[in-house]
């Protein structure tokens, strides 16, 4: 999986692995079996994967854990980009605080949790709309002059909330909802692709809802000896060039079979059918 280009050293055209579904249900506490979800990390780096995107939100607290129990000393080339901004109060539930003071603790617990002095990529994990996202990603900056980030992302923006943000500092990455049957994010997509930018669909697999046995997105994989969600996957990586799908998974053999999706090529007769499922 090397050789791909790179945004801010993020391997952008390849598929990175999301680590929310690794902690417990409702993405809330430890994982049923602590060592199958280490297991499944470890061969996540052993497939080639060197981009592992995570939250401190995500348990609270037991992703980012996780990884590094797993990972650390984290291996040449890996990159662990976490994301701050979510409070949980309870399984399922999920309340936005991007205030200043809130960000530069939530930083800090990821940063001891990760067993790192630096967090290569830190995202603002949503927009607070009781605080200027320009004084939220002020907080990352200020962290990033500390030596506490080396770059900065945004997740669930919308175009005029990403020109805000880019407005005080450099944005590498936006990470947004944006599959097949959400495609609300297209021109933020375009956009990030013009300016450099990475963007990193969440969410990435709705193919399964898609995929009825005689579907024309069914009959591609049928073609392609792969499944539907494969396709789902191949298509947002030929979808634009800076697109780093980062699909979430509890099981080693779904992470594999994700992984295959990258050596699927659909032709541009394919490639239309799939957009217009």
């Amino acid at each position: 999986m090397s050789g791909e280009p790179a945004i801010a050293h993020l391997p952008v055209g390849q598929i990175g692995f999301g680590a929310m579904r690794i902690t417990g249900p409702g993405i809330w506490g430890p994982p049923r079996d602590e060592g199958e979800a280490i297991a499944l990390l470890r061969r996540a780096v052993e497939k080639g994967v060197t981009f592992i995107d995570t939250a401190d939100s995500y348990g609270p607290g037991v992703s980012e854990t996780l990884i590094a129990k797993a990972l650390h000393p984290y291996p040449a080339g890996l990159m662990v980009a976490t994301k701050g901004g979510l409070l949980r109060p309870g399984a399922d539930r999920w309340v936005t605080d991007c205030r200043p003071e809130h960000l530069r603790r939530a930083c800090a617990d990821s940063l001891k949790r990760l067993r790192v002095e630096c967090i290569e990529l830190y995202q603002l994990h949503a927009v607070d709309h009781r605080i200027p996202i320009e004084d939220s990603v002020g907080a990352l900056v200020d962290l990033q002059r500390e030596g506490k980030i080396r770059h900065i992302g945004v997740s669930n923006v919308s175009e005029r909330e990403l020109a805000r943000a880019r407005a005080v500092t450099s944005i590498v990455s936006v990470q947004n909802h944006y599959n097949l049957r959400d495609r609300s994010s297209d021109r933020l997509i375009d956009i990030c692709a013009e300016a450099g930018i990475a963007f990193i669909p969440w969410y990435p697999l709705a193919a399964g809802r898609l995929a009825s046995p005689n579907s024309r997105l069914a009959r591609i994989a049928q073609r392609h000896s792969a499944t539907p969600s494969q396709i789902s996957l191949a298509w947002l990586l030929q979808r634009s060039p800076a697109v780093l799908p980062i699909p979430g998974t509890s099981s080693i053999a779904h992470l594999e079979e994700n992984l295959a999706s990258s050596s699927i090529r659909l032709n541009s007769d394919e490639f239309r059918i799939v957009a217009s499922v």
